[in-house]
């Protein structure tokens, strides 16, 4: 039984974890909150209070690490923060302890935000130009993952991410003037977040990098008026001129390597 190592079972996380016990796997999962402790050992997780520090580890990442092949790092920066953390620092602290431990593969949930918004149409090709603080900072860590000789890395770049409690829209609700109407929108389902991390898993898929956002692309005028609708919100308004068209992100290659085929509408 291959094991596992969760860092961060957070909104993805735990539902991720959930889903590699079904499929056979032993799972270790970190939190940073001792009142959900309860709810990984109920799911028959091997619980572990750790939070990452720029210069220390509270909790014993030793045994989190330990007798997992495969270690999945879950724990963005937080981009939109005027007082972005050093999420470079927290990484370092944690690479000499993968280095001593039984990993052989990471998996690294990165973010579209390497991307810069001067794009058209986006692909694993396409130069990392970061616009903000926290897409700078994950830059940054996605090489110094994937130069470590010490294990295999593959980055995973999720777009915006959407389940059934969480849309973006719920902040948008009767906001008007919003800028860029027909901008497409680059979202991806919580299922298939998971359903992504379990193709790499299984093709033994390592030292890539992907896209991962579903193929459709609405406006954002139109995405988000239709799901102002469904949420029984009200609709917010935009400008009626719009400063460019944004960039859309091809998640091409994910479907062509892994074989994936993306199962929800965002």
């Amino acid at each position: 039984m291959t094991q596992i190592s969760i860092l961060g079972c957070g909104w993805l996380g735990l539902p991720l974890a959930k889903a590699l016990l079904n499929n056979g796997f032993s799972v270790k999962g970190s939190t940073t909150s001792a009142s959900k402790l309860g709810d990984l050992e109920t799911l028959g997780v091997l619980p572990f209070l750790m939070a990452l520090q720029p210069n220390a580890i509270d909790g014993d990442c030793t045994t989190f690490l330990k007798g997992s092949e495969i270690l999945i790092i879950d724990i963005p920066p937080k981009l939109r923060s005027n007082n972005s953390e050093d999420f470079v620092g927290k990484i370092q602290t944690l690479i000499p302890f993968i280095e001593q431990s039984d990993v052989q593969k990471v998996l690294f949930v990165s973010s579209t935000s390497v991307y810069g918004e001067d794009n058209d149409l986006v692909t694993e090709e396409t130069p990392l130009n970061p616009d903000s603080e926290g897409g700078r900072q994950l830059v940054i860590v996605e090489d110094l993952l994937q130069k470590n000789t010490h294990f295999q890395t593959t980055i995973l770049r999720f777009g915006g991410l959407v389940g059934p409690d969480r849309n973006p829209v719920r902040f948008l609700a009767g906001k008007e003037n919003l800028p860029n109407a027909k901008a497409p929108i680059n979202f991806i389902h919580q299922t298939d977040c998971i359903g992504s991390i379990k193709k790499i898993i299984a093709l033994d898929c390592w030292n890539e990098a992907f896209n991962a956002v579903s193929p459709y692309h609405p406006t954002r005028e139109n995405y988000y008026q239709q799901k102002a609708r469904e949420w029984q919100l009200v609709a917010p308004t935009f400008a009626p001129t719009s400063s460019g068209t944004g960039k859309r992100i091809s998640s091409d290659k994910l479907q062509s390597i892994l074989k994936y085929t993306f199962v929800e509408t965002p």
